[in-house]
């Protein structure tokens, strides 16, 4: 008989062995295209601080002009929306760190870390304080969360060093904060809102379910509502069927260069994804031509054999391995990074033919890196409508109105289509609001 699955696991979902993994998440279901698969809270998270005093630090929503933060009385360095997140974050966790907490990031032991060290120095003082506030302080085998944290797998350096913690009473043993830290560089999430980063979190049932693939069939999203805890809902791209393997990626699948060495370091695997495998039998990819002709006559080809010239109602679909010879060197991700900034120049200096040529030819290699329905393909799929449609109203001449507003209106709707199957997240507003707004001016002018 099947061993009975955790009580920390949905009905819909199960872990049966892997070859290689711990073990693998499959569907006991079918999940349909924006089928929430998963729904499960931060045990701790920290915003940057770019977004310090711009955000609540419990709901992490942004301030507004109606609304304006209110800061801890105790040391002044978290703000919230109102009494009740600040009590939500204070029986979390900042009773534990509130009074000593200036003093620690005033020291020389922090001072003295780089940034991203010191990120994970306040996210593991967080996670320490809420161990402590355990009904047994650091006693976490009845707690299902802190359970489900200490039992994610450890980073393998044992070497590791460990960050400076903000004190905590009563102390943490010091074997706990070793574990515990071990296990930060290979589980922890970067959150996001409109796909761009704006805090770090710690998602042990995430961590625990899903495996990493450069080819996901699942995406991970996060909501902020008023007085709760920020949450990460994993979301289905595609059919997923009953039996099938979920998996998020860990990474920027664009990282096609540098995204085996970082797994390697960051989670000490090897991708076996069809996309890995191909880039590793490749080897090391062909320069890019050095003369703008060539990069021209490289960029058209790679237009071609994608297919988006004759896009109209649904986008095309082309596996990275299919890709010919001729254009193995497009993979190069100093080639994606030029078209972007040439793109992004061109939309913001009104130099709409060059933007919407190298949108075009961006797009193209994001079917081909992406997996369908990712949320990136369809967040350029709206800007190139966006760009389309200013070169509309800025063109003088009539006769091209008309093909480049059918043009903006069918990358709009490519973009509703993408964006509505990973559904809201993060601010209000964003993508989806932006749609609505852009199809309204398009439906009233197309009439």
């Amino acid at each position: 008989m099947p061993s009975p699955s955790p009580s920390w696991l949905p009905d819909s979902l199960g872990l049966v062995p892997h070859p290689s993994a711990r073990a693998k998440c499959v569907a006991r279901t079918q999940f349909n295209p924006g089928s929430r698969i998963l729904s499960t809270p931060a045990y701790a998270a920290i915003l940057l601080d770019t977004e310090k005093g711009r955000r609540c630090d419990s709901c992490f929503r942004l301030t507004s002009d109606e609304v304006s933060l209110k800061r801890c009385s105790g040391c002044g360095s978290y703000w919230y929306c109102d009494t009740k997140c600040q009590s939500i974050h204070w029986k979390a966790h900042h009773k534990r760190i509130c009074k000593i907490y200036n003093s620690f990031l005033l020291s020389l032991e922090y001072q003295a870390l780089p940034m991203h060290q010191k990120l994970d120095a306040i996210l593991l003082s967080h996670a320490l304080a809420t161990l402590s506030l355990l009904p047994s302080p650091y006693i976490f085998q009845e707690d299902v969360s802190s359970v489900l944290l200490m039992s994610l797998l450890p980073y393998s350096d044992e070497s590791i060093h460990l960050p400076p913690i903000c004190p905590i009473t009563p102390p943490p043993p010091d074997e706990l904060v070793r574990k515990l830290y071990s296990r930060f560089g290979n589980n922890n999430f970067a959150i996001h809102s409109h796909l761009t980063t704006i805090a770090h979190g710690i998602f042990p049932q995430a961590s625990r379910l899903f495996n990493h693939s450069c080819t996901p069939n699942s995406a991970a999203k996060y909501i902020f509502l008023p007085n709760k805890s920020i949450r990460m809902d994993v979301i289905a791209l595609r059919d997923i069927n009953q039996g099938e393997e979920i998996c998020l990626t860990y990474l920027d699948p664009a990282l096609l260069e540098t995204r085996e060495q970082l797994l390697e370091i960051s989670h000490g695997f090897k991708c076996q994804c069809t996309s890995s495998l191909f880039l590793r039998r490749i080897g090391r990819l062909p320069i890019l031509p050095s003369t703008a002709s060539e990069i021209s006559h490289i960029s058209e080809g790679l237009r071609r054999f994608v297919g988006v010239e004759s896009l109209l109602s649904h986008l095309p679909v082309k596996q990275i391995e299919t890709i010919p010879p001729s254009l193995y060197c497009v993979l190069r991700e100093s080639y994606m990074t030029g078209l972007s900034e040439i793109f992004s120049q061109g939309s913001h200096q009104g130099q709409y033919d060059i933007a919407i040529d190298s949108g075009m030819t961006l797009l193209s290699l994001y079917i081909l890196v992406y997996p369908v329905n990712y949320p990136q393909i369809g967040m350029h799929l709206l800007e190139m409508a966006k760009t389309v449609w200013n070169a509309v109203i800025t063109s003088t001449d009539h006769s091209i109105e008309r093909p480049l507003k059918q043009r903006a209106w069918s990358f709009l709707m490519l973009a509703e289509q993408i964006m509505t199957v990973f559904g809201p997240e993060g601010d209000d507003g964003g993508p989806l609001q932006e749609i609505a707004i852009l199809r309204e001016l398009l439906d009233s002018d197309l009439i």
